[in-house]
């Protein structure tokens, strides 16, 4: 059998958790740069034929996962659970923690303006964040950052690829108008 079909079945058999480069060398003894080009080969396989996968960077993992051709086949076969959904509040203190990482729940709780102690024990139920340490702050309080798994759910290779965020100095001027305005008034 070749060392392909091997990763290939590797790669299936992890499924989300994918592997590292690593674990690719290690487990198929190959060495850096073979083992990056049979990863490549095998992503060129899928990308030259008509497949349902790719191969994917996604956290520190290379992962099998399906094209995005097949997107509304396999929403057809999902069956998305109310509780499986992210809501609003779940949304907001994930990008907090995401963008500030490590946080504390207080500094979360700070800048959201609500306690968020039970949405923080949801994340961490679903394995978007983890613990990442302890603060030096009085108390040793822990810090969150997002997991490898935080990535593969917005289908991120890094931390580093949320968006940015920018705030301008007109949208700054405008709160501040309006609610100088809102006190004026009364």
């Amino acid at each position: 059998m070749s060392k392909k079909a091997i990763l290939e079945s590797l790669l299936f058999v992890v499924g989300e958790e994918g592997l590292s480069l690593e674990q690719i060398m290690n487990i198929l003894e190959l060495d850096e740069e073979k083992s990056k080009e049979l990863i490549l080969e095998l992503d060129n396989d899928y990308d030259n034929q008509d497949r349902g996968f790719r191969i994917d960077v996604l956290g520190n993992n290379f992962k099998l996962v399906t094209k995005k051709a097949c997107d509304e086949y396999i929403k057809k076969l999902a069956v998305i659970e109310d509780d499986e959904v992210l809501s609003q509040s779940a949304l907001e203190t994930l990008a907090i923690i995401a963008y500030n990482c490590p946080i504390t729940r207080v500094a979360v709780d700070e800048i959201r303006g609500v306690n968020t102690s039970y949405i923080i024990r949801k994340l961490l139920m679903k394995g978007l964040i983890e613990e990442k340490g302890r603060s030096d702050l009085p108390g040793k309080p822990i810090l969150y950052g997002t997991t490898d798994y935080f990535l593969d759910y917005f289908g991120l290779a890094s931390i580093d690829d949320l968006p940015e965020i920018s705030f301008s100095d007109d949208e700054n001027d405008d709160e501040s108008n309006l609610f100088e305005s809102r006190y004026k008034e009364n």
